[in-house]
This record gives structure tokens, C-alpha cells and sequence, in this order.
């Protein structure tokens, strides 16, 4: 049961997050803070997968309950990418919609990659 006590504390703090990132301006047809959101999200879970694969079993647990489960949980949003992907199509324009689903998988694919190579030079 503590498990849900650090993904709920962690899905807080990154439901938040991502809800004062859509606060920020933004003009166009390509939905920006989603995009934005979901590669950070990549970025921080790639980082921390490889942070968190050097640690003690049980604080590594916790850590990741907290911020891969948790945080990364509630900052990143595939279901928004996913309607925001079908309305784009949906409204006939392909070239956005398909750059967007594009870049969302290569980017956050890389995005994983970037965090994990950050990780490995932190823990040295």
C-alpha cells in the first residue's frame, strides 16, 4: 500500500506541472505543450531508468513509484496526444497530423535515449 501514497504524490506533482505548462500561449495547429510534455516526459523516464538502475532494490522502489509511475504519469499525455493526433486527421489536415504523430514517436524514442546517456554520465 506505501506504493500508492509516492504514485499518487508523484501523479500530483506531475498533473500540475502539466497543466501549468498548457497555460503558456501558444498560436498554430500543431498542439506544442503536448508535444513538449510528452519529450520532457521521455527525457526525465529515459534519465531516470538509467539513474535508478545502480540503486539499492527498495529505494529504487520508491523512487520509481514516485517519479517514472507517478510524475512521469501524470506529466505525459498520450491519451491527449492520441485525440489531438485523430482531430488533426480528422479535420483533413494530414501534414500536421502527420508530422506531429511523427515526431511524437521519434523524438520521445530519442528523448528516452538522451536521458539515459545523461544518466550514464552523472553516475559516472
Amino acid at each position: 500500500m506505501p506504493g500508492v501514497c509516492y504514485v499518487a504524490l508523484g501523479g500530483a506533482l506531475g498533473a500540475s506541472a502539466r497543466y501549468a505548462l498548457s497555460l503558456l500561449p501558444v498560436r498554430g495547429d500543431f498542439p506544442v505543450w503536448t508535444f513538449l510534455a510528452n519529450l520532457l516526459g521521455a527525457v526525465v523516464i529515459g534519465f531516470l531508468a538509467g539513474i535508478l538502475a545502480g540503486e539499492d532494490p527498495d529505494v529504487s522502489k520508491r523512487h520509481a513509484w514516485f517519479w517514472k509511475t507517478g510524475f512521469c504519469g501524470g506529466f505525459t499525455t498520450f491519451s491527449t496526444f492520441s485525440l489531438e493526433a485523430w482531430t488533426l486527421l480528422e479535420q483533413g489536415k494530414m501534414l500536421s497530423g502527420g508530422l506531429y504523430i511523427a515526431l511524437s514517436v521519434i523524438c520521445c524514442l530519442a528523448g528516452v535515449c538522451l536521458g539515459r546517456m545523461i544518466a550514464v554520465q552523472v553516475r559516472g
